[in-house]
């Protein structure tokens, strides 16, 4: 039995390098740019760059939830800086690197072996992370309240 599901966008031109992204399903849409480095680009506004990588980041933070929730581990607070690397390659542009640097917070030490285990699965499970030709870095970072009061 195969699962598939259908998510649709619309990109509207607006005007230079101007879009709007929408969707039927969501309420909110996004402007969205052609980056500064680039001839035209804006600064300010979401490039497809950008997207690409906060896709990434915020698959696993979506799959680390789950597997959170079904793994019954507490935490406190979670949070992903990441990072993507645009490259040329054989004549064409791509993002080759997307570096991932989860911040878990959990309430006490008992749990770090615990919580890092959940972070590699979701890492592992992450269906934007398995979709892409880039090279996806995972360094996570499991940090305990009682490490944060001595602080």
């Amino acid at each position: 039995m195969s699962i598939t599901h259908n998510y649709e966008v619309r990109l509207n031109w607006l005007s230079s390098r101007l879009g709007l992204l929408t969707s039927p399903e969501l309420e909110d849409s996004i402007a969205v740019v052609t980056p500064p480095e680039f001839p035209g680009g804006m600064k300010g506004v979401w490039s497809p760059e950008h997207l690409l990588v906060a896709s990434v980041s915020s698959c696993l933070m979506t799959t680390f939830l789950a597997i959170a929730e079904k793994s019954q581990l507490e935490f406190e607070r979670f949070e992903c800086p990441a990072s993507g690397k645009l490259e040329m390659v054989d004549g064409k542009y791509m993002i080759t690197e997307i570096t991932l640097m989860p911040i878990l917070v959990i309430p006490t030490t008992h749990d770090v072996a615990k919580a890092e285990r959940v972070l590699q699965k979701a890492e592992a499970n992450c269906l934007i992370s398995n979709s892409v030709r880039s090279k996806i870095i995972f360094e996570p970072k499991v940090e305990t309240l009682t490490v944060l009061h001595q602080a």
